[in-house]
């Protein structure tokens, strides 16, 4: 086994797996591992979403440019990546939906942001409810915003090719092992695997997901911040409502400041409808079954009492929401009843199987407010992001990018050949779509 590297990224995630791939055209000579403690990429939140290639219509264009820009380039560039490998990339689109004046002002805001982070006026419009009715006669509403310009994917086949083109190119993925130390010695980093044996490297990049706290916390980054957990789940509809729409339905969220999403009326790129997700706390972020959250509840429950969480657990809006999701998971009414708001033709009885659970990881910090945005932090041997949800598949690729610009203009990983050309797409032309 290869012991020494120059660089190795801790995750093999869409984002890590993204990142090793524009490194294996950029530094031929190099040597890059990508380390994933699970038996393949994208297997957790990677592969666990609704496969959705959003538009970047509900991203604040001034808090959040990066990721709208993101996801605007990232739209283009799945597409282009989805043609040349045949991979799935349907362009259905996606509906949002008010119930009331108050949502209608949320959506006049969507669509005022949506342009202007690049959409145009053909990609994205407001509907009324009776110009609505002519296309989705099923679904009730006051108004609706309509974007054109979205799209449904399956995110652990792109991973997987990612991966499969990264390792043509030299690249070395470690799965199946965990990364269990990390100690700077001797100017490299002595990182220890499943308990077991050791590797070197001179520089790491932290793209670990859930895990991403843990392993900055492990080199003293980031100690302001915690993060909790939540587990979305879904239930998948019978084959008599595989029709009921043409596109997805997502409703304005109830409160946008927390990361509590209200389910949605998902299409799936192979065709097949889900509700969902709900955000049910649990206390890893590999907690999608009961033994697993009660053997991280005490240690998860004392670190974040020891942390700015705690102010939040004890937030009487946040107690109240948190039991309003346990209820839809111990419910299944409870939460297909948020989707029979605007399309009452479902019946609850009718769904019986449930789909597959992912886990968001959401970050909070010393005052007790969850972080809104990606927590970028640096030092000279090592780079980690923190906080990376959504649309983080979206714009995995042009954040890639990003990040290993970054690292090289800085001084920390220099590239050896900055202009190459990465599979489909040069990579000094995406540095400066996403930089303008």
């Amino acid at each position: 086994m290869v012991r020494n590297f120059d660089l190795v990224i801790i995750g093999g995630g869409i984002l890590g797996t993204s990142i090793s791939y524009f490194l294996s055209y950029l530094n031929k000579s190099k040597k890059i591992a990508v380390i994933e403690q699970a038996h393949n990429v994208a297997f957790h939140t990677s592969g666990r979403n609704t496969g959705k290639v959003h538009a970047p219509y509900l991203y604040n264009p001034e808090k959040k440019k990066m990721f709208a820009k993101a996801a605007f380039h990232g739209y283009d560039m799945w597409k282009k990546y989805s043609e040349l490998k045949n991979l799935p990339f349907k362009e259905d689109g996606v509906i949002e939906v008010s119930q009331d004046k108050q949502g209608t002002k949320v959506l006049e805001k969507y669509l005022k942001w949506g342009k202007q982070n690049g959409l145009k006026d053909e990609e994205i419009k407001l509907l009324t409810k009776s110009e609505l009715k002519k296309i989705e006669p099923e679904i009730e509403c006051s108004d609706a915003l309509c974007i054109y310009r979205d799209a449904s994917t399956d995110y652990a086949i792109f991973t997987k090719s990612l991966m499969k083109d990264s390792k043509q190119n030299g690249i070395k993925f470690l799965l199946d092992t965990k990364v269990t130390g990390i100690k700077n010695k001797n100017g490299k980093w002595k990182i220890t695997l499943n308990h077991d044996h050791e590797i070197f490297s001179n520089f790491i990049i932290n793209a670990a997901g859930g895990e991403s706290i843990d392993i900055a916390h492990s080199v003293n980054v980031a100690k302001n911040f915690t993060d909790v957990h939540f587990r979305g789940e879904y239930w998948k509809a019978p084959k008599e409502y595989y029709n009921l729409t043409k596109t997805s339905v997502y409703s304005v969220p109830e409160f946008p400041d927390y990361p509590f999403l209200d389910p949605h009326w998902i299409i799936r790129v192979d065709g097949t409808c889900e509700i969902g997700p709900n955000a049910v706390p649990v206390f890893s972020p590999y907690g999608y079954k009961r033994s697993e959250n009660l053997k991280e509840f005490i240690p998860k429950m004392l670190e974040m009492l020891g942390s700015g969480a705690r102010k939040a657990i004890f937030d009487k809006q946040f107690q109240e929401l948190t039991m309003k999701e346990i209820r839809s998971s111990l419910s299944k009414s409870a939460m297909v009843d948020r989707v029979k708001s605007f399309l009452p033709k479902i019946d609850a009885d009718k769904i019986t199987e449930k789909g597959t659970a992912g886990i968001r990881s959401s970050v909070i910090d010393e005052h007790g407010k969850f972080v809104p945005d990606v927590i970028l932090m640096d030092d000279p041997m090592s780079f980690h992001i923190i906080n990376y949800n959504s649309p983080g598949a979206t714009g995995a690729l042009p954040f890639s990018v990003y990040v290993i610009n970054r690292l090289n203009e800085k001084g920390f990983f220099r590239n050896e050949n900055a202009d190459s050309q990465c599979g489909p797409w040069k990579f000094s032309e995406i540095v400066e779509k996403i930089s303008t």
